[in-house]
């Protein structure tokens, strides 16, 4: 009997180690398809917060661009009202109040302009690029070079790389 006792916990014994080895296996294959699964799943995450950067930057481009065309809008309608102060400042006056009162609010129309990104586009002394100025005549000057700008009629503006309004200019040579 107790023979086969042995013979039966041997056999118990050799079923268990099967059936270990089986479940191992199923484990096994369980862990490889997790794993595969877990790879998918980090990939499609990766990409995920890729294009969320993108989004991301996409819509800070947007936003400035935005932002930076209603400022053009804005300084635009602007412009004339400064033009006429300026034009106000140079006028000989006898009461020279008056004529500081115009210059301090002309300094604080530009000074809005700047802290607003707004600047001046400069022009007598610089070389003529059309898509700055734009010229209203020419003229020959030995004492300067050629597409030099001699004088400036009115004012241009920009804002970052964006021209508001186009200085107009007398170019030379």
């Amino acid at each position: 009997m107790e023979e086969l006792k042995k013979e039966e916990n041997q056999e118990d014994v050799k079923n268990n180690k099967k059936n270990n080895n089986k479940d191992l296996e199923k484990i096994k294959e369980l862990i490889e398809i997790q794993k595969k699964e877990i790879e998918e799943k980090d990939d499609r995450l990766k990409r995920l917060m890729a294009e969320f950067e993108n989004f991301k930057k996409r819509s800070s481009k947007e936003r400035e661009g935005l932002y930076n065309s209603l400022v053009a809008d804005i300084t635009s309608s602007l412009l004339p009202i400064i033009d006429n102060l300026e034009k106000a400042v140079q006028v000989k006056t006898e009461d020279e109040n008056f004529k500081q009162g115009i210059e301090l609010v002309l300094k604080q129309f530009k000074d809005v302009l700047a802290s607003n990104g707004v600047t001046e586009i400069e022009t007598v002394g610089k070389t003529f690029d059309p898509e700055l100025h734009e010229a209203i005549t020419s003229v020959v000057d030995d004492n300067l070079g050629v597409q030099e700008i001699k004088e400036e009629y009115r004012k241009g503006y920009m804002i970052g790389n964006k021209v508001i309004r186009h200085s107009l200019v007398v170019v030379a040579n």
